[in-house]
């Protein structure tokens, strides 16, 4: 039978729930003798670092060492492209930015060391929004451009213009284990790693050069991770490298470990954006040009808010075509946090700019919105506004027209217009959006994947890939693929850790891209072992190799009287015959290429797709919300593991819920983050989740030119949470309003209500909002 395609558990499933699966922290038992590290952190968002006297952390008991600059034998910094992330600064760039670090027998001595070092900082001015880092022309990256059409020559003869802005808040990742790292010196004077990190060769490359080693004298290993969602993507690389070392100075291990409070404090989140635009449109609600300029908040250093707002650029169109379009994007330098990848890396701020002008536009002329949405929708033939062909235009409609029939939208848009007519202070509303996402890397170089698999004389199997097990089921699906590949049962098939010294410059699990990259490296590896594998069980079984079938752990020749003879004798026979029983499987994405100087190319294999609807309760009190009902059609393509696939898909739509309505990342005019911990900064509970949540994946729908016919489905399912923000303004709108709903995101309740009010009286409600919390923040701080 199949192996792939079955709904099978998360191969971890047992572990998770009972405790036994183990991270990186639960391996610190294993090194005696282990460091604990601590940093010493600035007070100021921006400071000179005038003097740093370490010597009374020395003084406390249990303090072993302390590591500064003087200590990097090679080069002082962690920045993955641009080098611009010194390890010990001498500029404080964000607040409780460490200088140095204190090593100690115990965590408490450290940190009581940490408090001992005495530091003199002369504070200079900060930048702490996006309008100030404009306003001072403080930017990392830009403009980068995209543009089709004449959108100059063609606002100015639309029909019907308007304009705006957008502000789109951040979100922080709260991976359930926070970010740490274990070092130590193995025997041959190397230097080995256990780190929770999404991209174990760069690690590797970053730690290599902090020790001024070849990379081949350091190894990282990836056990799993408690979650990610790519905020361990690169910003794992600083923390690995302060352990490598501490051990490298003391030749002892040193554990890294981040608390939440200061993983909340020193790590980097979802970039804010700030969009400002202007649209032309006709009567029917066609876009016929847009003018938009993207700016997103990229903190202190560069990380990887260049390729951010390169894909948010990429995602403007959403799955609408736009005829005439003028965009740009500025990567601002603010003295905050290095914000970072996050899922959907800035294509859910781009989409979220044109889902919010559609609807803008519907109101303006008095249309159902989702009729705005669907005219503008591509078809086939279409381009983007970078030039690539939209292949599977149609999907979009079939996805949207079979929603709108199973969600019953046009009965249920008249019972909840019957439900607002009899309740004056509770709304509902209810919104439809499409979900056209990209899939590749955005730097070409990074869409390729390699594997090993081992077959031993028993018939069992090891598999060694360079992808990293975040909890979103890569192991699972790549066990299936190997197990189809030979096969063998399920049983028969070990994944094991991930680790730079058996898959070799790998790329980071991310871009939704793990099981396109490395399941087919993994299915290429198969397939030269069975190629060698088939004329051993064709000479056993007499017929020739080309006859030869491997499956249900058997080699056997199909026909009236099954022939078969178990695959551990196949692998022992090689084995006499000097076959090789090993193999390394390789694959790269063919047709990526992209030119960023013309702002033209094929940057995505394919495109996944997928719509959502959502049914909301406002309360126009207290502008608190209840998801009633969603309901999901998601294009998944051949799914390789449909349980896996389907909790991708909650689990994303739950988390675009929580960046789009509840969590809200608020700093003071210090530059402190506000809100820095789980009492002040709320994530979605059970009490968030829809009462009704109903998910289908699209059917017929494989995809030639990818594993098994599947389509990626790690972040393409945030996205699909817009549809809740945009049944929000719906039912605002219920409360009076005529014309535009303005709503800035994270649409939390006090956003809500002041939209409310001002759907009821007309007023500025953002100028309202923003003047409120910024008397509460100033307030509580």
């Amino acid at each position: 039978m199949r192996t792939a395609g079955q709904a099978i558990p998360h191969e971890s499933a047992r572990g998770h729930v009972t405790g036994e699966a183990l991270y990186t922290d639960d391996l610190v038992a294993r090194f005696p003798g282990v460091l604990h590290a601590w940093p010493v952190m600035a007070p100021h968002a921006h400071a000179i670092l005038e003097e740093l006297d370490l010597g009374p952390a020395l003084e406390e008991p249990g303090v072993v060492a302390t590591l500064s600059s003087a200590d990097v034998p090679g080069e002082g910094d962690t920045g993955p492209s641009r080098h611009d992330e010194p390890l010990f600064p001498s500029e404080v760039l964000f607040h409780r930015q460490p200088v140095a670090w204190v090593l100690a027998e115990s965590l408490e001595a450290a940190q009581h060391g940490a408090a001992r070092v005495a530091a003199r900082y002369r504070e200079l001015s900060a930048i702490l929004t996006i309008e100030e880092a404009i306003a001072r022309g403080s930017f990392h990256a830009g403009p980068h451009r995209l543009a089709r059409g004449n959108a100059g020559e063609a606002l100015p003869g639309s029909p019907h213009r308007l304009s705006g802005e957008l502000h789109i808040g951040g979100q922080e990742h709260f991976y359930l284990e926070t970010q740490c790292a274990i070092a130590w010196l193995d025997e041959s004077g190397g230097v080995s790693l256990h780190s929770s990190t999404q991209h174990p060769s760069e690690t590797q490359d970053v730690v290599a050069r902090v020790l001024g080693l070849p990379r081949s004298h350091v190894t990282v290993e990836c056990l799993r991770m408690g979650g990610a969602f790519g905020g361990k993507e690169v910003q794992a690389n600083h923390w690995a490298a302060i352990a490598a070392l501490g051990a490298w100075k003391t030749r002892r291990p040193v554990r890294v470990r981040l608390p939440r409070v200061l993983d909340f404090a020193l790590t980097g989140k979802r970039h804010p954006f700030l969009a400002r635009f202007e649209a032309g449109f006709d009567g029917e609600g066609r876009v016929l040009a847009l003018d938009v300029t993207l700016y997103s908040d990229a903190g202190w250093s560069l990380d990887l808010s260049d390729p951010v707002m390169w894909r948010a650029l990429f995602h403007l169109d959403n799955a609408y075509y736009l005829p005439n379009v003028a965009a740009a994007g500025y990567v601002c330098r603010t003295h905050k946090t290095s914000q970072t990848a996050f899922r959907g890396f800035g294509g859910p701020q781009g989409m979220l700019v044109i889902e919010d002008v559609l609807d803008r536009i519907a109101r303006t002329l008095a249309l159902p919105p989702e009729v705005v949405r669907e005219r503008n929708f591509y078809r086939e033939g279409h381009t983007t506004h970078y030039g690539q062909l939209v292949k599977d235009a149609s999907r979009i409609q079939t996805l949207w027209t079979q929603l709108m029939a199973t969600s019953r939208f046009a009965r249920r848009r008249a019972a909840i217009a019957g439900f607002n007519a009899g309740h004056a202070h509770a709304k509902r509303g209810i919104a439809i959006t499409p979900v056209k996402f990209g899939i590749s890397f955005t730097a070409t170089f990074f869409n390729q994947g390699a594997a090993l698999v081992l077959i031993y004389r028993d018939g069992s199997v090891q598999v060694n890939h360079g992808g990293t097990e975040m909890g979103q089921g890569l192991h699972t699906k790549i066990r299936q693929i190997a197990a189809d590949s030979l096969g063998l049962p399920l049983d028969a098939i070990r994944i094991m850790p991930t680790r730079t010294d058996k898959v070799p410059n790998t790329s980071a699990s991310a871009a939704s891209a793990s099981t396109d990259l490395n399941g087919a490296a993994v299915a290429d590896a198969c397939r030269q072992l069975v190629a060698r594998l088939a004329p051993v069980a064709g000479l056993m079984l007499g017929c020739p190799a080309d006859a030869v079938r491997f499956e249900n752990g058997a080699a056997l020749v199909p026909g009236a009287q099954v022939q078969h003879i178990p695959f551990a004798e196949v692998v022992e026979a090689a084995y006499r015959q000097r076959i090789p029983l090993f193999a390394q499987g390789y694959y790269r994405t063919p047709g990526i290429l992209f030119d960023p100087a013309v702002g033209q190319g094929r940057p995505f294999h394919y495109y996944a797709y997928g719509a959502a609807v959502t049914e909301v309760e406002i309360d126009g009190f207290t502008g608190d919300h209840r998801v009633l009902q969603v309901d999901i059609l998601h294009d998944v393509g051949d799914s390789v593991s449909p349980l896996i696939d389907r909790g991708q898909i909650e689990g994303g739509y739950i988390q675009g819920l929580g960046w789009l309505t509840l969590e809200e990342l608020l700093w003071d005019a210090q530059g402190r983050l506000a809100t820095a911990g789980a009492s002040t900064y709320k994530i979605p509970s059970w009490s968030e989740v829809p009462e009704v949540f109903n998910v289908a994946f699209l059917e017929h729908a494989a995809e030639p030119g990818v594993i098994l016919g599947s389509k990626a489905v790690g972040e393409p399912p945030l996205m699909l949470a817009i549809s809740a923000r945009e049944a929000i303004r719906d039912a605002i709108a219920a409360f009076g309003a005529v014309g535009v709903i303005t709503l800035d995101s994270p649409a939390t309740p006090e956003r809500v209500y002041w939209a409310i009010d001002s759907a009821r009286s007309g007023a500025d409600s953002r100028c309202e909002l923003d003047r409120s919390l910024s008397s509460a923040l100033s307030h509580e701080v």
